[in-house]
C-alpha cells in the first residue's frame, strides 16, 4: 500500500521515495491518517486521492525543512561579489533579481537579502522571490520570528545587525524582510512563472539529490528557463557533477558551487567608466566570512572531518570545483603515491570521475572512501545517486538511509 503512496508523492512533488526512505513515507501516511480519523491505509488512500488539500497536507508532512542562516556562506559572499564585479559592469539601472527555490523556512533568501545589504548594495536595486511547495514552511518565513536552531556556526554578528529578541526567539528587521517576497509553488509544474523576467541568479541547493535521474532532467531544464543567458545557478555540493553533465560549467568560485550556462558569454567591459556612483568594494570578510573549507565542501559531520585537510587534497577539491578535472585527478593520484590511501584523497576522486562520466570508476573510488570512513556521508549520498541511476533502487536505498542517520545525529 506504501508504494501507492510514494507514486503519488512523486507524481505530485517529483520526490524520489528512496531519497528519503519508504519509513518516512510511512510515517508521514499514519501521522496523517491519525489526523483524518480514518481506520487504515486504504481508506485515506482513497482521500487524498480525492482531495487536493489533502494532497497539500501529506507533503507537509513528508517535508521536514532543514536549513538555517547563512549555510555555506561562501555562496552567499559570492553573490555579493557577482553583484559588484560582474552585474554592475552593464547596468548602471535597473534592478538584480534573485530567486531561491525551495526557500524552506525562508533562512536562505533573507540570508541573501543580508549579505547584499551588508556589501553596500542599495535596496531599491534588487528584489528576491523564494519559492517553496509547503504552505507550512512559507507561513514560517513570511512570520520571520527564528528559534537558535537557525543561528549556527561561531560568526553570529548579523544578527545583531538585522534581528531583535521576540520571547525565546529572534524577529527579522523588517529592512531586510521587505526585499523578499514569497510564493508557493512546485518547480516542476510546468506552468510556474515567479517572475516576469528571468533571475540573474538563482539558488537551487540541495533539491535535485531528491529527485531520480528523469525528474533531475526535467528539474534542471525549469532552471534553464528561469536563469538569465549570463545567470548564476548555485547548487549543493553533491549536485555539482549533475550540473557539468547538463551544459553548465563552474564560474570558478571556490567553495560557492556556482555554475553558468556553457554558452553564455563573458562578462562585457563597462560601458562608461564607473558608471554606478555608489559601487563599493565586494564584502570584507567580517560581514560574510568563509567557513573551513572541509566543512563547506564536505556535509560530514564535524567530528569525523580532519582539523587540517591535506594541502593536496584542498588543491584536489578546489581545482573540480572550478572545473579543472584532469588537474584534480592528477593531484589526488600524486597525493594517493606520497601518502598512502585516504578517505577524502578517494571521495574526491570518485567526483571527478563521475563528473568525466565515469560512473563505475567513480563508484568503486566512493566504496573506497567508505571502507577506510563508513561514516563518510558525501560518499554515501554519492554512491546512492549513482546506483539509483543503474537501476540499483534497493542498493541506493540502504546507502541514503545510512546518509540520513548521520545528518539527523549531526543535527542532534
Amino acid at each position: 500500500m506504501i508504494a501507492a503512496f510514494e507514486v503519488l508523492l512523486k507524481q505530485t512533488m517529483g520526490l524520489d521515495a528512496a531519497s528519503i526512505g519508504t519509513s518516512a513515507i510511512e510515517r508521514a501516511v499514519q501521522q496523517r491518517l491519525v489526523a483524518c480519523g480514518l481506520k487504515d491505509e486504504e481508506a485515506y488512500l482513497e482521500r487524498v486521492r480525492a482531495s487536493a488539500d489533502e494532497v497539500q497536507e501529506l507533503i507537509e508532512a513528508v517535508i521536514v525543512p532543514e536549513t538555517w542562516f547563512f549555510r555555506d556562506r561562501e555562496a552567499f559572499a559570492a553573490l555579493a561579489r557577482m553583484v559588484y564585479e560582474e552585474w554592475l559592469l552593464t547596468r548602471p539601472e535597473g534592478v538584480f533579481r534573485v530567486l531561491s527555490l525551495p526557500c524552506s523556512t525562508g533562512e536562505e533568501p533573507y540570508s541573501m537579502a543580508m549579505a547584499l545589504l551588508d556589501a553596500g548594495f542599495p535596496a531599491d536595486r534588487f528584489r528576491i522571490d523564494a519559492l517553496d511547495i509547503s504552505a507550512r514552511s512559507l507561513a514560517h518565513a513570511r512570520r520571520a520570528v527564528f528559534g537558535r536552531n537557525s543561528f549556527r556556526g561561531g560568526d553570529l554578528d548579523f544578527r545583531a545587525r538585522h534581528f531583535a529578541p521576540a520571547g525565546s526567539g529572534w524577529q527579522l528587521a523588517e529592512a531586510v524582510r521587505k526585499q523578499v517576497e514569497f510564493h508557493q509553488g512546485n518547480l516542476l509544474d510546468p506552468g510556474l512563472n515567479p517572475g516576469a523576467a528571468a533571475y540573474d541568479v538563482v539558488f537551487c541547493r540541495n533539491l535535485l539529490i531528491y529527485f531520480d535521474r528523469a525528474t533531475q532532467d526535467r528539474a534542471i531544464a525549469a532552471l534553464v528557463r528561469f536563469l538569465a543567458l549570463k545567470g548564476w545557478l548555485f547548487v549543493g555540493p553533491a549536485e555539482t557533477g549533475l550540473l557539468l553533465s547538463h551544459g553548465f560549467s563552474s564560474v570558478k568560485v571556490p567553495l560557492a558551487f556556482a555554475f553558468r550556462r556553457a554558452e553564455a558569454p563573458p562578462a562585457e567591459p563597462p560601458a562608461v567608466k564607473n558608471p554606478v556612483a555608489f559601487r563599493r568594494p565586494p564584502p570584507s570578510p567580517r560581514v560574510v566570512p568563509p567557513m573551513p573549507f572541509s566543512s563547506v565542501v564536505l556535509r560530514t559531520p564535524a567530528a569525523l572531518i580532519p582539523s587540517d585537510l591535506p594541502t593536496g587534497i584542498e588543491q584536489a577539491m578546489r581545482l573540480a570545483d572550478q572545473g579543472r578535472l584532469v588537474e584534480a585527478a592528477k593531484t589526488c593520484e600524486e597525493h594517493l603515491r606520497a601518502q598512502g590511501p585516504s578517505a577524502q584523497a578517494f571521495f574526491v576522486m570518485g567526483l571527478v570521475r563521475d563528473a568525466s562520466g565515469g560512473h563505475a570508476d567513480a563508484a568503486e573510488f566512493y566504496r573506497k572512501a567508505l571502507y577506510l570512513d563508513p561514516q563518510h556521508h558525501e560518499a554515501l549520498v554519492q554512491l546512492a545517486l549513482l546506483l539509483e541511476g543503474q537501476g540499483n533502487k534497493s542498493g541506493a536505498k540502504v546507502l541514503a538511509d545510512r546518509a540520513r542517520r548521520i545528518e539527523q545525529k549531526t543535527v542532534k
